[in-house]
């Protein structure tokens, strides 16, 4: 499952005779047919079977197919299947920093049997060489320091293991710190669930609002686009496209209008169609400039009083590419827009995906996805084990 916060419209009547059996409930009210009086007998206790002639019996309801809501339920078989792809498509597009920091490692440790300072020198290097970042490499070394002077650690193998696990650490602890870990936990009364994507221009911001449209739509949702990057001229022209391909309806105005302008009629056209997401883009502003910063601040003062605890999620874009810059873009960020996830692009084009490490550990914020490929369905909800199970397979 990617994102869903409908529930399944399946009642179960809890029925408690062993022979009966659990049927669903039409969504649809049934008007029951009163049941023909035969013999009443109010002391009669066991309920014994109608013969088949007469189904007046109404606590069995049958519900038809198409009358049915669209409830996909994955087979365990299907699940199994569905997550060894994604695990396949995982580890391919994270090659590139899998074989830069497997051979990194394997330099440091060639040849060698036993884990002296000169190795640990090495490893150092290693690791920042693959943006994994000066803090989180610090600590990992340190880690492995007092475990090689207690003899708790003594071979090369035992080294990885360690690494392995502290990156691990790192990851799940920010995924559970602050912000949204998963969607599935609001509220279903929260309506329309804001979510809020910001970033600077070229990281993959657009295309991030129509994967997530797409995916988020398959559920069952009914969602809308806000176009509120104004100061591009293309920015609602490349929205267009990709909302069109997703079915989503989108809201725009002319460029060079008030974005908060464009935030506010999205939010009454949300509230008016009882949409269950409504996906802001806002412009793809420099994390420098304090306009844009102020914009921004705005546009989340107008959605708040609009509906209340809005925005629910504010989501920036990184691209892994651009390394530790990303980095930097990411703690100005978090200053103006109280940001509560990361989106990773591009983490199949970059042998420095560690970078996603370094976030984690230093602003202590989730990556909640991450784009492995051009295609729709290229936007995956990030795993933490997947991740460092493919750096270290």
């Amino acid at each position: 499952m990617f994102w869903k916060r409908k529930k399944s419209d399946f009642i179960s009547l809890n029925l408690s005779g062993a022979d009966e059996p659990v049927v669903e409930q039409v969504a649809e009210p049934v008007v029951e047919k009163p049941v023909e009086k035969v013999e009443p007998t109010p002391v009669v206790v066991e309920v014994k079977p109608v013969e088949p002639p007469q189904p007046q019996t109404p606590a069995v309801v049958t519900a038809t197919p198409p009358q049915t809501p669209p409830v996909v339920v994955a087979s365990p078989v299907e699940e199994t299947a569905e997550d060894e792809g994604f695990m396949k498509r995982f580890r391919k597009a994270i090659s590139s920093t899998r074989e830069n920091i497997a051979s990194r490692l394997e330099d440091v440790v060639k040849g060698k049997k036993q884990i002296d300072a000169t190795t640990l020198e090495e490893l150092e290097e290693a690791l920042i060489g693959a943006d994994i970042g000066v803090q989180t490499t610090m600590e990992i070394i340190e880690n492995v320091r007092k475990q090689v002077d207690r003899q708790m650690l003594n071979d090369t193998d035992e080294l990885k293991r360690t690494i392995k696990q502290h990156l691990l650490d790192i990851l799940e602890a920010a995924e559970h710190a602050r912000g949204v870990a998963s969607e599935l936990a609001v509220p279903d009364d929260v309506r329309p669930y804001v979510m809020m994507i910001v970033g600077v221009n070229g990281v993959g911001k657009t295309t991030t609002i129509g994967k997530l449209a797409q995916r988020i739509k398959a559920e069952g949702n009914e969602i809308l686009i806000c176009a509120a990057d104004t100061f591009r001229a293309a920015a609602s022209d490349q929205l267009a496209i990709w909302a069109e391909r997703a079915g989503v309806p989108l809201i725009q105005q002319k460029q060079g209008t008030d974005p908060a302008a464009v935030l506010f009629d999205s939010l009454k056209a949300a509230k008016a169609r009882n949409a269950d997401v409504l996906i802001v883009d806002t412009a793809g502003r420099l994390h420098n400039k304090a306009n844009l910063m102020a914009e921004l601040e705005k546009m989340k003062r107008i959605a708040g009083r609009e509906v209340p605890g809005a925005p629910h999620e504010v989501l920036l874009v990184v691209d892994a590419v651009t390394g530790q810059n990303g980095l930097s873009q990411a703690r100005e960020f978090m200053k103006a827009a109280d940001i509560t996830g990361l989106v990773l692009t591009k983490l199949d084009g970059t042998a420095k995906g560690g970078i996603a490490v370094a976030i984690a550990k230093e602003l202590n914020l989730p990556i909640r996805y991450c784009g492995i490929g051009e295609q729709a369905d290229d936007l995956v909800v990030f795993d933490p084990k997947a991740y460092v199970e493919g750096l270290f397979e």
